[in-house]
């Protein structure tokens, strides 16, 4: 099981993505846990990391924890992504292993990682997602 936390940020109906590089799908932004780490370190540090703006630790809401077969692994190998919703300072800059940002909407379901499908498919049957 491959621990991730992630951010959904939800702007006029659609969810920021990035894609890294050498990668053909997008995720939402985030990352993995670092030994001793709690969700909110985890996010805080992959978001500064990765898009280089600070997450606002008193603004994270949990969004929920979703999983599925990991993109890119061998069959049976799985991701949980425990998400969560914050405020952020800043401009997003794709920074580090990050080729690029996108905003995404449904439409865009074909192009993300199977764990990303679920949770598309649940903002859009909650009227978040275009």
């Amino acid at each position: 099981m491959i621990d991730k936390v992630a951010w959904i940020l939800l702007v006029d109906g659609r969810v920021l993505g990035t894609r890294s590089h050498g990668k053909d799908v997008y995720y939402l932004p985030g990352g993995k846990r670092e030994p001793g780490e709690s969700d909110l370190e985890t996010l805080v540090r992959e978001i500064d990391e990765e898009l280089a703006v600070r997450i606002d630790p008193d603004t994270a809401s949990p969004a929920g924890v979703f999983e599925a077969q990991a993109h890119g692994h061998a069959d049976g190998v799985l991701v949980r992504m425990t998400c969560y919703r914050a405020g952020y300072h800043g401009t997003l800059t794709a920074s580090n292993e990050i080729a690029e940002l996108a905003w995404l909407s449904y439409a865009d379901r074909a192009r993300v990682s199977p764990v990303d499908k679920i949770i598309f498919d649940r903002l859009h049957e909650a009227a978040e997602l275009r």
